[in-house]
């Protein structure tokens, strides 16, 4: 499975790169539009975010209205040695650095650390979906764990380009589902994500 998801993943990363940016641009505003219609996100105080690197779906411009909306927005910050996510509230994405691998961190503020059972959403990143909630991630597994750890599970929406939604997702047991899948076209409803 460890080969069929490297070559998947090299696979939808060269599809999503292919976007041109200006394609790209309104592809992220209609993704943006379409989370911010969520129950779900219109009702969490505390949202979990992250920042967008490279061809990701733009998430600064979310993460802002979020902000501007005054909810409690979390980002993932890597703790590498610990193979985990330490979570941390921002007030603003100047706050933001490059960290491991070059992707956009929060710094560690006292006081500013976040527990992941505050979380009432998590908008999570990936490289490829399916319509059941089957998630490719990089490889890390970081999100894997930390939700995997949570005693109550908020929902879980990817944002994702609809290039970027498969037929299959190959998925292992400790592989989580995600209960949604924002795109540029729709909203995908996934049944029995949890499972």
């Amino acid at each position: 499975m460890y080969k069929e998801k490297s070559r998947l993943r090299a696979e939808v990363i060269r599809k999503r790169d292919a976007i041109p940016l200006e394609v790209r641009k309104v592809k992220d505003r209609m993704i943006r539009e379409r989370l911010s219609g969520l129950g779900e996100y219109r009702n969490a105080g505390t949202v979990m975010l992250f920042a967008s690197f490279r061809t990701e779906v733009d998430t600064i411009s979310i993460i802002v209205d979020a902000l501007i909306q005054g909810k409690q927005v979390v980002l993932p910050k890597v703790e590498s040695a610990k193979k985990e996510l330490r979570l941390y509230n921002i007030k603003s994405v100047d706050e933001l650095t490059p960290g491991f691998m070059g992707i956009p961190e929060p710094g560690v503020v006292e006081g500013r650390e976040v527990a992941p059972e505050e979380l009432e959403l998590i908008v999570m990143p990936g490289v490829a979906f399916d319509e059941r909630g089957g998630r490719l991630g990089y490889g890390g597994g970081y999100y894997d764990r930390l939700i995997a750890g949570l005693r109550h599970r908020p929902p879980l929406v990817a944002v994702a380009y609809e290039e970027q939604v498969i037929r299959e997702v190959p998925v292992a047991d400790h592989d989580i589902r995600v209960d949604k899948i924002v795109t540029d076209r729709r909203v995908i409803e996934v049944r029995d994500a949890g499972a």
